[in-house]
Protein backbone atom coordinates (compact mmCIF):
# COMPACT_ATOMS: atom_id res chain seq x y z
CA UNK A 1 0.00 0.00 0.00
CA UNK A 2 1.09 3.37 -0.42
CA UNK A 3 1.40 6.05 1.69
CA UNK A 4 -1.56 8.10 0.22
CA UNK A 5 -3.45 5.13 0.59
CA UNK A 6 -3.01 4.93 4.14
CA UNK A 7 -3.03 8.50 4.80
CA UNK A 8 -7.10 8.85 2.55
CA UNK A 9 -7.92 5.42 4.63
CA UNK A 10 -6.38 7.11 7.69
CA UNK A 11 -8.61 10.71 6.98
CA UNK A 12 -11.60 8.85 6.18
CA UNK A 13 -11.29 7.06 9.58
CA UNK A 14 -11.26 10.66 11.28
CA UNK A 15 -13.86 11.68 9.49
CA UNK A 16 -16.35 9.08 10.16
CA UNK A 17 -15.02 8.76 13.87
CA UNK A 18 -15.68 12.82 14.04
CA UNK A 19 -19.47 12.22 12.49
CA UNK A 20 -19.92 9.13 14.74
CA UNK A 21 -19.22 11.21 18.04
CA UNK A 22 -21.26 14.64 16.35
CA UNK A 23 -24.34 12.77 16.22
CA UNK A 24 -23.98 10.80 19.74
CA UNK A 25 -23.33 14.19 21.24
CA UNK A 26 -26.49 16.02 18.90
CA UNK A 27 -28.72 13.16 20.57
CA UNK A 28 -27.51 12.82 24.46
CA UNK A 29 -27.91 17.28 23.84
CA UNK A 30 -31.73 16.19 22.13
CA UNK A 31 -32.34 13.69 24.93
CA UNK A 32 -31.53 16.64 27.80
CA UNK A 33 -33.50 19.25 25.67
CA UNK A 34 -37.07 16.67 25.61
CA UNK A 35 -36.14 16.07 29.66
CA UNK A 36 -36.70 19.83 30.02
CA UNK A 37 -39.66 20.07 28.05
CA UNK A 38 -40.89 17.13 29.68
CA UNK A 39 -40.46 19.10 33.48
CA UNK A 40 -41.57 22.31 31.77
CA UNK A 41 -44.98 20.85 30.93
CA UNK A 42 -45.59 19.52 34.21
CA UNK A 43 -44.48 22.61 36.04
CA UNK A 44 -47.19 24.46 34.03
CA UNK A 45 -49.53 22.11 34.97
CA UNK A 46 -48.46 23.19 38.44
CA UNK A 47 -48.67 26.41 38.04
CA UNK A 48 -52.09 26.59 36.65
CA UNK A 49 -53.21 24.70 39.36
CA UNK A 50 -52.15 27.72 41.45
CA UNK A 51 -54.43 30.08 41.24
CA UNK A 52 -57.14 27.96 41.54
CA UNK A 53 -55.48 26.80 45.02
CA UNK A 54 -55.02 30.32 45.96
CA UNK A 55 -58.43 31.12 45.15
CA UNK A 56 -59.81 28.20 46.85
CA UNK A 57 -57.39 28.67 50.30
CA UNK A 58 -58.31 32.85 50.00
CA UNK A 59 -61.38 32.71 52.13
CA UNK A 60 -60.26 30.62 54.56
CA UNK A 61 -57.11 31.53 55.72
CA UNK A 62 -57.83 35.62 55.61
CA UNK A 63 -54.49 36.05 58.17
CA UNK A 64 -52.28 34.06 56.15
CA UNK A 65 -51.61 37.04 53.15
CA UNK A 66 -47.99 36.73 53.14
CA UNK A 67 -48.16 32.97 52.59
CA UNK A 68 -50.36 33.35 50.04
CA UNK A 69 -48.26 36.76 48.69
CA UNK A 70 -45.74 34.30 48.63
CA UNK A 71 -47.21 31.67 46.43
CA UNK A 72 -48.13 34.43 43.56
CA UNK A 73 -44.42 35.56 44.10
CA UNK A 74 -43.11 31.97 43.47
CA UNK A 75 -45.74 31.64 39.99
CA UNK A 76 -44.84 34.49 39.15
CA UNK A 77 -41.06 34.01 39.12
CA UNK A 78 -41.49 30.46 37.34
CA UNK A 79 -43.25 32.65 34.39
CA UNK A 80 -40.38 34.84 33.91
CA UNK A 81 -37.31 31.97 34.56
CA UNK A 82 -35.35 31.66 31.22
CA UNK A 83 -32.77 29.21 32.11
CA UNK A 84 -32.43 26.24 35.00
CA UNK A 85 -31.13 27.86 37.17
CA UNK A 86 -34.32 30.39 37.94
CA UNK A 87 -36.35 27.43 37.63
CA UNK A 88 -34.53 25.70 40.42
CA UNK A 89 -35.13 29.23 42.58
CA UNK A 90 -38.29 29.33 41.63
CA UNK A 91 -39.65 26.15 42.38
CA UNK A 92 -37.92 26.15 45.55
CA UNK A 93 -39.85 29.75 46.16
CA UNK A 94 -43.12 27.47 45.39
CA UNK A 95 -42.12 24.48 47.45
CA UNK A 96 -41.40 25.75 50.69
CA UNK A 97 -44.57 27.71 50.38
CA UNK A 98 -46.43 25.29 49.56
CA UNK A 99 -45.34 23.51 52.79
CA UNK A 100 -46.34 26.33 54.67
CA UNK A 101 -49.80 26.29 53.12
CA UNK A 102 -50.87 22.70 53.77
CA UNK A 103 -49.52 22.74 57.46
CA UNK A 104 -51.13 25.82 58.01
CA UNK A 105 -54.05 24.08 56.28
CA UNK A 106 -54.23 21.53 59.69
CA UNK A 107 -55.71 24.82 61.91
CA UNK A 108 -58.59 25.15 59.03
CA UNK A 109 -60.83 22.24 59.55
CA UNK A 110 -63.24 23.80 57.04
CA UNK A 111 -60.58 23.96 54.55
CA UNK A 112 -59.38 20.46 55.43
CA UNK A 113 -62.57 19.39 54.61
CA UNK A 114 -63.12 21.48 51.11
CA UNK A 115 -63.61 19.32 48.32
CA UNK A 116 -61.90 21.71 45.47
CA UNK A 117 -58.87 21.86 48.14
CA UNK A 118 -58.90 17.94 48.70
CA UNK A 119 -59.06 17.60 45.10
CA UNK A 120 -56.22 20.20 44.35
CA UNK A 121 -53.94 19.21 47.13
CA UNK A 122 -54.59 15.36 45.65
CA UNK A 123 -53.67 16.80 42.09
CA UNK A 124 -50.63 19.05 43.26
CA UNK A 125 -49.02 15.73 44.76
CA UNK A 126 -49.54 13.58 41.94
CA UNK A 127 -48.02 16.05 39.50
CA UNK A 128 -45.45 16.56 42.60
CA UNK A 129 -44.36 12.80 41.83
CA UNK A 130 -43.83 13.13 38.32
CA UNK A 131 -41.71 15.88 38.95
CA UNK A 132 -39.80 14.41 40.97
CA UNK A 133 -39.25 11.31 38.50
CA UNK A 134 -38.64 14.11 35.84
CA UNK A 135 -36.09 16.14 37.56
CA UNK A 136 -33.92 12.63 38.24
CA UNK A 137 -34.63 11.87 34.45
CA UNK A 138 -33.53 15.51 33.32
CA UNK A 139 -30.72 15.31 35.76
CA UNK A 140 -29.54 11.41 34.66
CA UNK A 141 -29.43 13.34 30.83
CA UNK A 142 -27.83 16.29 32.17
CA UNK A 143 -24.99 13.66 33.43
CA UNK A 144 -24.38 11.70 30.38
CA UNK A 145 -24.57 14.40 28.10
CA UNK A 146 -21.95 16.62 30.39
CA UNK A 147 -19.57 13.74 31.01
CA UNK A 148 -19.23 12.90 26.76
CA UNK A 149 -18.77 16.64 26.20
CA UNK A 150 -15.59 16.19 28.40
CA UNK A 151 -14.21 13.00 27.88
CA UNK A 152 -11.19 12.83 25.86
CA UNK A 153 -11.15 12.89 22.58
CA UNK A 154 -14.41 13.73 22.42
CA UNK A 155 -13.96 17.08 24.14
CA UNK A 156 -12.20 18.36 21.85
CA UNK A 157 -14.69 17.74 18.91
CA UNK A 158 -17.35 18.73 21.54
CA UNK A 159 -15.71 22.32 21.59
CA UNK A 160 -14.93 22.64 17.98
CA UNK A 161 -19.00 22.56 17.74
CA UNK A 162 -19.80 24.42 20.43
CA UNK A 163 -21.32 21.38 22.70
CA UNK A 164 -21.44 23.52 26.15
CA UNK A 165 -22.28 21.68 29.46
CA UNK A 166 -26.43 22.34 31.10
CA UNK A 167 -27.06 22.98 34.47
CA UNK A 168 -28.51 20.70 36.77
CA UNK A 169 -32.14 21.07 37.64
CA UNK A 170 -31.52 20.59 41.55
CA UNK A 171 -33.70 21.00 44.95
CA UNK A 172 -31.77 23.23 46.93
CA UNK A 173 -30.43 21.57 49.40
CA UNK A 174 -30.74 23.74 52.71
CA UNK A 175 -34.30 24.27 51.45
CA UNK A 176 -35.08 20.97 51.50
CA UNK A 177 -33.72 20.24 54.95
CA UNK A 178 -35.52 22.92 57.05
CA UNK A 179 -38.70 22.36 58.74
CA UNK A 180 -41.97 23.82 57.89
CA UNK A 181 -41.55 27.20 59.89
CA UNK A 182 -45.33 28.13 60.55
CA UNK A 183 -46.19 31.81 62.48
CA UNK A 184 -49.74 32.68 63.80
Amino acid sequence: MEPLHIFLIVAALLVLYGIVVYNRLVGKRNMVENAWHNIDTLLQKRYDLVPNLVNTVKGYVKHEKELLENITKARSAWMHASTVKENAEAENMLGGALKTLFAVSENYPELKANQNFLLLQEELSGIESKIAYSRQRYNRSVMVYNTAIQKFPTNILAGIFKFTGRDYFAVEEEAARKAVKVDF
